[in-house]
């Protein structure tokens, strides 16, 4: 007589099924193993891990140099000589890359979380090391060709230090779940103590990090000074095209402290605004003068500038991505502009009181006027009108002469020199890019009488930033989004910011002790099972996760050994064996 006898119930387990198929491409249950993970598989989740972090890196740099992204334009133009907006195919590459590499470190930690072998596929493979290559690539590119727009990291940490903290601490929290689990499971004291060990030290660290966190938004609210003055670089360029009197007045409507711009000597003497090298990208010099759209902008007269569309490109090229808001009517003003010369802009400075602020380009050696450029710039300031206090000189050839012509200009330099040096030479301001001068170093100056301001500051945290360390003034793209902020970002106290730190630290503490009271609890109601003691019978219509587990592994070696020489075979989602 034959008797059937069902040894386990089969429950699909959906969830499981998609966490390994995906990872590894097994998706069947015979496939799946709860073995050790090899050393080679082993080496590809460091391989992941490295390639997340460096990932995470990479994006946060692009993310916060956000406030450099004109720039990187610029300087791409110049290597290449044609206008694209190169950062949308970095970004559009880190965000799907990031988004890749996250989503499989998932995966693998919750193949940790469940006991299952990692063995990441081979396609995945190739992706994780493409995408590991790529980023390498990236990172020596850009330290090579913009190595000091790096230091955004830096500066930026300064601002979301405090809550970078916050968030590290979160995940490293969450973590504990896994880290516990394998801590109750593991057999051997020294792999338990290692796990332990390393986990509880990175805890440690992030407890204590907050000490060695040092941030300007971090002061009592009486100390704030006043908000930083800002100067429309090249106008409102992000409304406007640049260099133009509509940007100009469009930053002066927005409540500018001053203008600044690039300025080029004619070929005839007379000096006006453009900031590259030639005409090909803010005019449509291709279209009149085909012939010599690559000549140097100097080597052209006022009068053939004059003839010359300035606004054209802005709604083609739309640098800003800003184009799509403006009306008709504003849309046509923006393309019947033309090239601005210096006077017309100090006219309109001295018109609303504003100061002026500009850096002169000396021409090329052959051009007539390579040897009296300086005289040419200072005649026109001074026949222009606007009061000698408002105009900031930055030209350091000649400048004792342009002292003694005209005492009463604001001397500003552009390179961080000792204070002998300056006071020497009268200057009293100093220029310099927002990478160039620490909170220290803007305190020393303002004690020795010098005024610093820093360019190009156009996103809202770093004038924050820039606002609690008490720079006076800012150079800035995007006038009209600063103007919004009122207040700095992110300013707390330090008695708040310690109440904040050390809040945080008792609830991870309290989570993590739970979590890690929990796991052993769990796991030790687990060993009490003998899965010889365990009912193989239909009888068993739900059983824990556990047990399952124990019932299939028991089942499985049966099977292997024959059953004790009886024959299994599985019907209707049962398992079954014969005698």
């Amino acid at each position: 007589m034959v008797k059937h006898q069902p040894l386990q119930v089969y429950e699909r387990q959906l969830c499981l099924s998609c966490l390994t198929g995906i990872y590894g491409c097994r998706w069947k249950r015979y496939q799946r193993s709860h073995d050790d993970t090899t050393k080679w598989e082993c080496l590809w989740s460091l391989i992941l891990f490295f390639t997340f972090s460096l990932l995470l890196v990479w994006f946060y740099f692009w993310w916060e140099a956000h406030n450099d992204y004109s720039e990187f334009n610029w300087f791409l133009y110049n290597r290449s000589g044609e206008w694209s907006d190169g950062t949308v195919p970095i970004l559009a590459t880190t965000a799907a890359g990031f988004t890749y590499i996250a989503f499989l470190m998932i995966l693998a930690l919750c193949h940790v979380a469940v006991g299952q072998q990692l063995n990441l596929h081979w396609v995945h493979k190739i992706g994780v090391t493409v995408a590991l290559l790529t980023t390498i690539i990236g990172v020596i590119s850009v330290t090579q060709m913009w190595g000091e727009e790096w230091d955004v990291v830096w500066i930026s940490l300064q601002a979301t230090g405090p809550f970078l903290h916050i968030g590290a601490l979160a995940a490293v929290t969450a973590l504990a779940w896994l880290m516990a689990g394998q801590v109750a499971r593991a057999e051997k004291t020294r792999f338990q103590a290692m796990v332990l060990l390393l986990y509880l030290s990175v805890l440690l660290t992030l407890y204590f990090i907050p000490l060695s966190i040092s941030s300007p938004c971090i002061m009592e609210r009486g100390s704030l000074k006043a908000a930083p003055a800002i100067i429309g670089h090249q106008g409102a360029p992000m409304l406007a095209p640049e260099n133009t009197l509509l940007s100009f007045n469009r930053a002066l409507q927005r409540n500018v402290s001053g203008l600044e711009t690039d300025v080029t000597i004619s070929l005839d003497g007379v000096p006006f605004l453009m900031r590259d090298r030639t005409l090909r990208r803010t005019t449509n010099v291709r279209r009149v003068f085909p012939e010599r759209q690559y000549e140097d902008a100097s080597l052209f007269n006022w009068t053939d500038l004059s003839t010359l569309n300035a606004g054209q490109w802005f709604l083609k090229d739309d640098p800003f991505w800003t184009v799509q808001y403006m009306s008709t009517t504003e849309r046509w003003s923006v393309g019947n502009q033309t090239v601005c010369s210096l006077e017309q802009m100090l006219k309109l400075a001295a018109k609303y009181k504003s100061s002026a602020l500009f850096t002169v380009h000396r021409p090329p050696v052959n051009h007539p006027h390579h040897h009296d450029w300086v005289n040419l710039t200072l005649d026109t300031v001074l026949g222009s009108g606007i009061p000698q206090g408002q105009v900031m000189w930055t030209v350091d050839s000649n400048r004792e002469m342009v002292r003694k012509v005209a005492p009463g200009f604001q001397q500003t330099s552009m390179q961080k020199l000792p204070f002998d040096t300056l006071h020497h030479n009268g200057i009293s301001r100093l220029l310099l890019r927002y990478n160039q001068a620490s909170e220290q170093d803007v305190r020393l100056y303002k004690e020795n009488n010098i005024s610093v301001s820093l360019y190009t500051v156009n996103e809202p945290w770093l004038y924050s930033l820039l606002w609690c360390s008490g720079v006076p003034s800012v150079s800035s793209e995007a006038p009209q989004v600063l103007r919004k902020l009122h207040y700095p970002l992110w300013l707390m106290t330090p008695d708040e910011y310690c109440l904040i730190w050390i809040s945080t630290d008792l609830i991870s503490f309290a989570v993590v002790l739970g979590i890690f009271i929990f796991q052993k609890w769990r796991m030790s109601g687990m060993r009490s099972y003998n899965p010889e003691q365990i009912m193989l019978s239909a009888a068993v219509r739900r059983s824990s996760r556990d047990v399952n587990i124990m019932k299939e592994k028991l089942i499985f070696s049966e099977v292997s050994n024959g059953v004790n020489g009886d024959e299994a075979y599985s019907e209707n989602g049962f398992n079954y064996y014969t005698n």
